[in-house]
């Protein structure tokens, strides 16, 4: 089985949008879509919220992409958390069905017929959710109050359910749970609290299941969540990441891997090249070369075997500097695999 190249999401705005203007953008088009209105870009003040979206996602298409997460622009805790606010003013963390949905996902089902003919097929579309621990640490904090947590989980079910689309044009294949801060700095839960919430988070059916983590320190723990498909890591900036995962767990635990095998650390490669000299680097010396990018996949590739089954960039290209750069990035990523021939 062919490995199925994907991208973690975040991706820079096109450097005609101004990042404020987008941001109130995106709160009027969630409005909007909630009321029921036709959104796009004929619409002034929505037209940058649109624009960016469906400009960023053909970008994204054109790189060879397998599945191709919506351009997520927007910081990705407010995206849930701004939700989540309006809900706690009536004495809940659970959001009402109507608004739990992401605008960019809307966008890109209106938008499917004209990018599904345009790319020569269906859509293959991943979709990223902040999870709910995530989202309890921001919101709440370290210490579990675990019905508390079961209303962040039944909030992020919600979201991911009604971002699972199925049409002529587009189909979600992958729903990714992100978890950035879990077994780095996250709610102090016991086993069984994180498993119970987890599961209940995880309680969809209609695409694959990821959950996307930046460390392995609590892989045992996600290891044993039953309704969950794919553990996804970084090991690109960070390779000790997969010594604590080996193939023998991931068969006993009947999971699949993703692999980070490009590195999109911008801050850390920005500062190594200045180490070297190089203060304004362009887009060629910031993005890895494809031979470095397909030894890493090879060597993450003979250690699991057909257990690896997505690999792609390590996280999100939110702060690379620009989109050449970043669709640079998810280019070589892509040939690189594609062409490992394993």
């Amino acid at each position: 089985m062919a490995t199925v190249v994907d991208d973690i999401g975040s991706f820079p705005l096109p450097p005609s949008i101004d990042r404020r203007l987008f941001s109130e953008a995106y709160a009027l088009a969630r409005k909007a879509i909630v009321e029921g209105k036709h959104v796009d870009e004929s619409d002034p003040s929505l037209h940058d919220f649109v624009s960016a979206i469906v400009a960023s996602f053909r970008m994204k298409l054109d790189t060879g992409l397998d599945v191709v997460n919506y351009p997520q622009h927007y910081d990705i805790r407010r995206q849930f958390t701004d939700v989540i606010s309006e809900a706690m003013r009536n004495g809940t963390y659970v959001v009402d069905e109507k608004h739990a949905i992401l605008p960019e996902v809307h966008v890109i089902e209106t938008k499917s017929k004209e990018l599904s003919e345009e790319l020569g097929k269906k859509i293959p579309l991943r979709v990223c959710v902040t999870g709910p621990l995530e989202l309890y640490l921001k919101e709440v904090g370290a210490t579990p109050y675990k019905d508390v947590l079961l209303m962040f989980a039944e909030t992020v079910r919600k979201f991911a359910r009604n971002s699972i689309l199925d049409s002529k044009y587009v189909r979600t294949e992958v729903v990714s749970v992100d978890e950035p801060s879990f077994g780095l700095y996250d709610v102090t839960g016991d086993k069984e609290t994180i498993l119970n919430v987890l599961e209940k988070t995880f309680d969809f059916t209609g695409a694959t299941k990821q959950i996307h983590l930046h460390s392995t320190s609590r892989v045992a723990d996600i290891l044993e969540v039953k309704n969950l498909d794919v553990l996804s890591f970084e090991y690109a900036a960070s390779p000790r990441n997969i010594e604590a995962v080996s193939k023998g767990m991931l068969e006993k635990a009947d999971k699949q891997i993703r692999i980070g095998v490009s590195r999109t650390d911008i801050d850390s490669i920005m500062a190594e090249l200045s180490e070297r000299g190089i203060t304004k680097p362009d887009a060629e010396r910031l993005v890895e070369d494809e031979e470095t990018i397909r030894t890493r996949y090879v060597a993450a590739k003979r250690k699991y075997g057909e257990r690896m089954t997505f690999a792609g960039p390590d996280c999100g290209l939110g702060g690379w500097p620009t989109q050449e750069s970043a669709r640079l990035l998810l280019k070589r990523t892509v040939n690189a695999v594609k062409s490992a021939g394993i």
